[in-house]
C-alpha cells in the first residue's frame, strides 16, 4: 500500500512510521516539520530494514503549499494514496483564564485546519477503498473525563472527531472510508512537555505499532467511527 503519515518525527507517529515500514510491503511518505527528526528517523528505519520504500519529507501541514507534494505523490506514488494517517498535532496546557485566542487558533490550525488542508489535496488520488485515520484524543471525545488546561487541545480534537463522522458519509459514494482513534496517553515527547514528570502506562511504540495497524485494516470493519483507545473507562 501507500501510505502517507503527517507528524512522522516522533511519537506516536514516528513509532508508526517504523512498524509500516518492517515488512517491506508498503511505500511511505513522512511528514513533519523538522529536518533533523525526520533525518533521524530515516536513519532507524533504513539499519532496521534497508530495503524500505520510505520518503521523510520537510511539510508543514498549515502553512504550506501542497503543489509540491501533489507532485511528489504522482512521481514516487504514481498518484495513489491507499491510507493517509493525520497524525500530526500540537498541545497546549494552559488554565481557561490565561487561553488567549491566539492559543485557540494554533490548537485549531494544527490539530484541524491542516488535516482539513490535507485531506482536501490528495483526495484526487485517494482511490475507492481507501482509509482515511484521523488521531484524535481522548480529551475530545465525548463524555471522557476532562483535565483542567486542556480546553484549547481538547475542542480541537472534538471538531476533529466530528470532521471524521462526516467526511465518512460524504465518502459514501466513492468508497472511502474515513474513522478516528481517539488515543489516551502515551509516553511521547509532547506529553512530557505538557505534564512534566506524568508516566504514561501506555508506551509510544506500542500506541504507533496499534495505529499502524488499524490503519492498514481498521476500514475492513468501520466506517465514521471516533474509537476510544485508553486503558482507562471514558
Amino acid at each position: 500500500m501507500n501510505v502517507i503519515i503527517t507528524g512522522a518525527s516522533s511519537g506516536v507517529g514516528f513509532e508508526a512510521v517504523i512498524e509500516l515500514i518492517l515488512s517491506g510491503k508498503h511505500k511511505v511518505i513522512a511528514l513533519a516539520r523538522t529536518q533533523e527528526k525526520l533525518e533521524r528517523l530515516l536513519e532507524i528505519a533504513h539499519g532496521l530494514n534497508p530495503d524500505c520504500e520510505l520518503y521523510a519529507l520537510k511539510f508543514d501541514i498549515v502553512h504550506d503549499d501542497y503543489e509540491g507534494l501533489q507532485q511528489f505523490i504522482a512521481t514516487n506514488f504514481d498518484n495513489r494514496v491507499d491510507v493517509l494517517i493525520n497524525n500530526a498535532g500540537v498541545l497546549i496546557n494552559k488554565p481557561f483564564t490565561e487561553l488567549q485566542e491566539t492559543d485557540f487558533v494554533e490548537m485549531l490550525q494544527g490539530n484541524f485546519i491542516g488535516h482539513v488542508r490535507i485531506i482536501q489535496a490528495l483526495l484526487p488520488v485517494i482511490p475507492a477503498g481507501s482509509h482515511i485515520l484521523n488521531i484524535g484524543s481522548m480529551g475530545g471525545y465525548q463524555g471522557s473525563a476532562k483535565f483542567a488546561g486542556l480546553a484549547a487541545y481538547s475542542a480541537s480534537k472534538a471538531a476533529l472527531h466530528t470532521l471524521t463522522e462526516c467526511l465518512a458519509q460524504e465518502l459514501v459514494e466513492q468508497d472511502i472510508k474515513v474513522n478516528c482513534l481517539a488515543l489516551g496517553s502515551a509516553q511521547t515527547e509532547m506529553l512530557e512537555k505538557a505534564f512534566p514528570g506524568y508516566q504514561s502506562p501506555v508506551l509510544a511504540f506500542e500506541m504507533g505499532k496499534y495505529v499502524a495497524d488499524f490503519a492498514l485494516t481498521g476500514h475492513k470493519f468501520f466506517n465514521g467511527k471516533v474509537l476510544p483507545v485508553a486503558v482507562a473507562t471514558p
